[in-house]
């Protein structure tokens, strides 16, 4: 085990891959190549369409010890990954690994081919049970977890080499193109799914929603497609929306969310020429949409754009005349969807474009002001979005680390969350490291990075309730306690990396009374 450079012991290799500790939010900037993936012609192009999945997997040639992977634009709607890995497990499959862009409690049964063998590792976000599985330590291989923008540069850069892509389509036609803007399993953007079709080595394109060509627009291309497969259904986009994805009734996170919405007024971002903004789709981030979108109508401000995750608020925004243009990398409700079907300033994006860290350029810090949520941040202002305060891994990252590289990053959090401090002395895991966060904002007060004296000097003037982490540290410890620290066995779970490849941070196996 070596230190990176937050002190974080990381392992020198793991499961026979040599690994890199993180040194710095910006010390991998520039590198990166772009891995060639194998053309293989399609003899007839007019022929993609196979019978049943069965034939196109018998198409593939899946053998043990591949790997295939899945994009999450459903969520917990999707029935893509499910039906897949069933098949793979029914023809004796072992020693998979997964490469989802998200897995969500819908995926639970991954759980019994984690157990049985048919999957040894999985190379993306686990919101909910999976994740737990890891943490109790039942997958085979260390899993790895990776932003948005991460894992598009991991699948450009050849860290993960993908031999079979599986893409849930909305929308597709027999050769390939498709989109997810209509259609009865329609889910709006596609993005995550761009680097599985243009770097795996073979690309199905699974639809319920066959349509004559061409599909367009074509978000995925039928050049970039080995194989069709219609379905009976791809997924339930009812589903798409979750608890987390809709505005907050709180008192206490209403409070957050309007200290949010004024802090960014009281700093003068506002007054600056292109405003934009990025807010995510937690209660507390819906709240603050409407409390920015006040702000806003009182002073006259249209903002020039809004990365999206789009929702309903988002979408009220933009066709209000608030936002001239929604970004959009993922749609978390309906109302996103029907937005980019019907709306020509609402565009579409993906990792590459908004996030991707190995490019010549992406469009993350020309975001103003990004609006995130977390599990915990300490006093270095290190936050961790992927594991509670008992161990418990049981989230991704998303877009978080991307986010970061805002002009101003913002975390918006309660002083206690189920009765424990949000602050604390050293979070449980790094997920992004202090000196990417900004602004912290809580019902308490809001505390300021001391390294932003141009915040801290923006502020003078406010009547907002400005604090140093440390008192709302010792706020939230009074209130609570300091709360146990979880027990560990050796073995390393999980790594996460940070946005270049690097390894911020590890997840170990969780001691649990038996």
């Amino acid at each position: 085990m070596v230190p990176n450079a937050l002190g974080r012991l990381i392992p020198e290799e793991i499961d026979g891959k040599k690994l890199k500790p993180f040194m710095g939010a910006h010390a991998g900037h520039g590198g990166g190549r772009k891995a060639a993936p194998p053309i293989r012609a399609v003899p007839d192009y007019a022929k993609k369409l196979r019978a049943s999945l069965d034939e196109t997997i018998d198409a593939c040639g899946i053998k043990d010890g591949m790997t295939i992977s899945f994009h999450h634009h459903l969520r917990n709607g999707d029935y893509v990954v499910n039906m897949v890995v069933d098949k793979l497990a029914e023809r004796g499959l072992k020693d998979l690994t997964l490469v989802p862009s998200a897995l969500f409690p819908i995926h639970e049964p991954l759980i019994g081919h984690i157990e049985n063998g048919v999957i040894s590792h999985i190379e993306g976000s686990m919101n909910g049970p999976v994740g737990r599985a890891c943490s109790l330590g039942k997958i085979s291989k260390a899993c790895i977890l990776r932003s948005h923008g991460g894992r598009y540069r991991a699948i450009q850069d050849g860290d993960i080499q993908i031999d079979v892509a599986f893409i849930a389509a909305p929308a597709a036609d027999h050769f390939g193109n498709c989109n997810g803007h209509s259609g009865p399993s329609a889910c709006g953007v596609m993005g995550y799914a761009l680097a599985d079709s243009l770097y795996a080595d073979k690309t199905v394109v699974l639809t319920d929603n066959l349509q004559p060509f061409p599909v367009f627009p074509w978000v995925i291309r039928g050049g970039n497609v080995d194989h069709v497969c219609t379905v009976e259904k791809i997924g339930d986009p009812e589903l798409i929306i979750s608890g987390t994805t809709r505005i907050t009734r709180s008192p206490t996170r209403q409070l957050i969310a309007e200290y949010a919405a004024r802090f960014v007024r009281d700093i003068g971002m506002l007054d600056e020429p292109d405003f934009s903004f990025q807010s995510g789709a937690g209660g507390i981030s819906l709240a603050f949409l409407k409390y920015l979108g006040d702000i806003m109508r009182e002073k006259g401000v249209v903002a020039r754009f809004a990365r999206g995750g789009s929702n309903r608020y988002l979408v009220d925004m933009l066709e209000e005349g608030l936002i001239e243009y929604i970004l959009d990398g993922q749609c978390f409700d309906l109302a996103g969807v029907r937005s980019l079907r019907e709306n020509p300033r609402h565009l579409e994006t993906d990792p590459f474009t908004s996030y991707c860290y190995h490019t010549k350029g992406n469009f993350a810090p020309m975001v103003k002001v990004g609006i995130l949520g977390a599990t915990e941040i300490d006093i270095d202002f290190n936050v961790n979005v992927n594991t509670h305060t008992d161990g418990w891994l049981l989230h991704g990252i998303g877009g978080f680390t991307d986010v970061t590289d805002s002009q101003i990053t913002m975390i918006t959090a309660p002083l206690l969350r189920g009765r424990l401090p949000v602050i604390t002395d050293s979070v449980t895991t790094v997920t992004a490291p202090g000196e990417v966060i900004d602004v912290l904002v809580t019902e308490r007060g809001i505390a300021v990075n001391p390294a932003r004296e141009d915040i801290l000097a923006r502020l003078k003037g406010s009547d907002l309730p400005v604090r140093t982490i440390g008192e709302l540290r010792d706020m939230a410890v009074s209130l609570s306690g300091v709360p146990e620290k979880p027990e560990y066995e050796d073995r390393v779970v999980a790594l996460i990396e940070w946005r270049d490849g690097t390894v911020i941070d590890t997840v170990r196996q969780l001691k649990v009374q038996a």
